[in-house]
């Protein structure tokens, strides 16, 4: 029989804002000076006529879902807007009833086809890459789910069970999931607050003798001046994957800054994580890099909590650099790599023992993926894509919901703080690092929780 809790899309209304960073973030041999966010308010019914909205947002990060070595940062941007536009038609003209979780599911091959069709229309020298299609679908995702907790008064981490949900999840994964559900595998409160993981940059400055002129705009702007005022105790490391010895000295580096500024405030235990973005050509440079902090500092190494996709993302022709060595060390996630369940499988088989869930991939496949590790018994962590606003909180109450996430992210802080103006005022103590920590009790509101 019909579920009388589905829904089906009665609108859709996007728009785009453009924000430059207030200082340039490199990461995988790239250096980004500014963004764009797609924001989507998509309009829904029930099937007995009740009528409600939701709204999804987020950064159409083509340098990293889309690190083309034919085309440039604004061709790979305006194509991924131009394919925003397409998928708000498609999603627009659907008139299927049903779960969010089952209408994005559905959704996703015309998802693809769309980016397939742009292609060869405009030509293109190589294809819309999947990420970045996932990239651009991310906001409709995101909103239908917001809609459907909305149009239903009630917060939508918790329309996850048998009641909600037409079918298991055996229907998205495979057989092992018979008769379970997403509300199995998320929490049915928020947790109380969660670690916020800092970024730091290739290039920013651990001390004052990095800076050749400062910003003076308000903001912290060397390492410790960072730690200070938001007391950190995860930082995230983008390293190099290309140059063994900037690498390990640049860990080293950052650890004999953190341990001068952590004894002064009396704190002794804090993390690191190691992210490579997929640049080193093997796996034996990853071993050699552990190998090197190990000796240079045992605590540095100790501090090590994870490594992110270490080698390439095209798992299928990189089926050499097998990670059961190194994760056999530390916990090795996979990231650009997690494009679908098909993927996660594969990158187990090759020896990774993580995952990274990014709501930028959309919200149906992080809640599929968690649901994956969780049941396989993989390390979890909730990544961030210099996120800003409401796919901000998006993202850090998804870390709330899931049980076992390491720590969350938030480095649009860091690089573009005007865009979380507006998310400052309403979620103070969201957008707010005190100890190392945000506060994501109050994520609770019917939809997405914000």
């Amino acid at each position: 029989m019909d579920n009388p809790r589905d829904i089906r899309v009665t609108g859709v209304r996007t728009w785009l804002e453009h924000y430059d960073f207030r200082t340039p973030l490199k990461f995988g041999g790239v250096v980004m000076y500014k963004t764009t966010i797609l924001n989507a308010e998509i309009q829904v019914e029930t099937r007995d006529g009740r009528r409600g909205a939701g709204l999804g947002s987020m950064i159409l990060g083509n340098t990293w879902a889309w690190p083309s070595r034919v085309y440039g940062f604004q061709e790979t941007m305006s194509l991924m807007e131009e394919l925003g536009g397409r998928l708000a038609s498609l999603i627009g003209a659907s008139r299927d009833f049903g779960h969010p979780v089952e209408l994005a599911a559905g959704l996703e091959e015309s998802w693809l086809e769309a980016a397939a069709e742009l292609g060869r229309e405009k030509r293109l020298a190589e294809p819309i890459p999947k990420l970045a299609v996932l990239v651009a679908a991310s906001p409709f995702d995101a909103a239908l789910h917001d809609a459907y907790g909305k149009v239903h008064g009630l917060n939508v981490y918790n329309a996850y069970g048998p009641e909600f949900m037409n079918r298991d999840l055996a229907a998205y994964l495979t057989g092992e999931f018979a008769g379970e559900y997403l509300d199995r595998y998320t929490l049915r409160q928020p947790k109380e607050k969660m670690p916020l993981y800092h970024l730091i940059g290739a290039l920013d400055p651990l001390a004052e003798a990095d800076i050749k002129a400062r910003l003076n705009d308000g903001y912290p702007e060397t390492l410790p001046e960072w730690i200070n005022r938001d007391g950190l105790t995860h930082l995230k490391i983008k390293l190099n994957g290309s140059d063994l010895d900037w690498d390990v000295n640049r860990v080293l580096a950052i650890d004999r800054t953190c341990r001068e500024v952590q004894a002064a405030r009396g704190v002794e235990q804090w993390y690191y994580s190691a992210d490579f973005n997929e640049r080193c050509p093997n796996v034996r440079y990853l071993l050699d890099f552990l190998a090197r902090v190990k000796a240079g500092s045992a605590g540095a190494f100790e501090r090590i909590q994870y490594i992110e996709q270490p080698t390439s993302r095209h798992l299928k022709e990189d089926r050499a650099n097998k990670m059961h060595e190194a994760a056999r060390v530390k916990p090795v996630v996979i990231d650009e790599a997690l494009v679908d369940f098909e993927h996660l499988q594969l990158a187990m088989e090759m020896g990774y023992s993580g995952v990274a869930l990014k709501t930028c991939k959309g919200h149906t496949q992080a809640l599929l993926m968690a649901a994956a590790a969780l049941k396989y018994g993989l390390f979890l962590c909730v990544q961030d894509l210099t996120l800003v606003g409401e796919s901000y909180l998006h993202s850090i109450g998804l870390g709330a919901r899931v049980p076992k996430i390491a720590a969350v992210e938030g480095n649009g802080r860091q690089y573009c703080p005007v865009a979380n103006t507006e998310g400052l005022k309403k979620w103070p103590e969201a957008f707010t690092v005190k100890q190392g920590s945000i506060v994501t009790a109050n994520l609770v509101r019917p939809g997405l929780g914000h």
